[in-house]
């Protein structure tokens, strides 16, 4: 039985996924087994968890064999940095007893030890954690997520405008969800010995210009890029509905992503799902 947290999610979700299309028992982790009463028709099981309740996460880790870990992403109201940083001491908590042989935890490119930078210190958090524990954990870093661009596809579809962070000639390594999943269930899957740190990608790499071509050509229509400047970066996110602390957060971890070339390497594991097979995909569904 594999355990998989976030199966509600872009990446938990493919992850349960590839394992079920793949003929194994899969065991979905959720506050509300009413609300993903949809992964029992699709062959899996539900255990009700709370990343914020140690002993309910160590019980439903106990049902399994082998989990995916994935941090789930805290209110962008409230404090990110802190919540997010305590999940992640849950999740740690929550292995010790657990008696799983094996977990893949879900990470980022550019993971990294700091202060308030997002994902980038919170996940760092998780894979040292991981390192300081005895089972075998194998740590996925992944690039920008496509998904995260989900959200625009209304105001673009309506506005024909993009806005964006990135500078417009930024080269930005970016994966589909699916491609994550693949990754994650292969390494379910694979021998205790793969704990290695895996980079993973799409197939190639996009600047905001591609992006904004990707939609204009899923929508039939033209879309423009509306590049936000970096000295309104803090601002857009409080407009967004960011908490002070959460928008601090973000800006820094966009700044040091940017500035750093997304430290993802050159020779990281390709997916095969484009950018523009993406987006028309979520076109075609939203």
């Amino acid at each position: 039985m594999y355990v998989i947290m976030g199966g509600t999610g872009h990446v938990g979700s493919a992850t349960a996924t590839e394992l079920l299309n793949l003929g194994h028992a899969v065991t979905i982790v959720t506050r509300n087994a009413d609300q993903a009463a949809g992964w029992r028709a699709r062959g899996a099981d539900l255990v009700e968890a709370d990343v914020e309740d140690v002993a309910s996460l160590r019980a439903a880790f106990r049902r399994g064999k082998r989990a995916f870990l994935l941090n789930p992403p805290a209110d962008t109201a409230r404090d990110t940095d802190v919540i997010e940083r305590r999940t992640v001491a849950n999740i740690l908590a929550a292995l010790d007893g657990a008696g799983l042989e094996k977990v893949v935890a879900e990470s980022t490119g550019g993971a990294q030890p700091g202060y308030r930078i997002g994902d980038l210190n919170v996940l760092w958090e998780l894979e040292e954690g991981l390192r300081h524990q005895p089972i075998p954990a194998a740590i996925n870093r992944a690039a920008y997520y496509m998904s995260n661009w989900d959200g625009l596809l209304d105001s673009v579809r309506t506005s024909g405008t993009l806005p964006i962070l990135f500078p417009p000639h930024t080269m930005i390594p970016v994966v589909a969800p699916s491609d994550l999943g693949k990754v994650a269930a292969q390494r379910l899957l694979s021998g205790v010995d793969d704990v290695d740190v895996r980079y993973i990608e799409g197939p190639k790499r996009y600047s905001p210009e591609n992006l904004a071509e990707a939609f204009a050509n899923a929508l039939g229509r033209p879309v423009e890029l509306a590049i936000i400047p970096r000295k309104d970066w803090k601002q857009s996110f409080l407009e967004l509905g960011f908490s002070d602390r959460a928008a601090e957060s973000y800006t820094r971890m966009t700044e040091l992503s940017i500035d750093k070339g997304f430290d993802m390497p050159d020779d990281s594991w390709r997916g095969q799902t484009s950018l523009e097979t993406y987006i028309r995909s979520r076109v075609e569904v939203l």
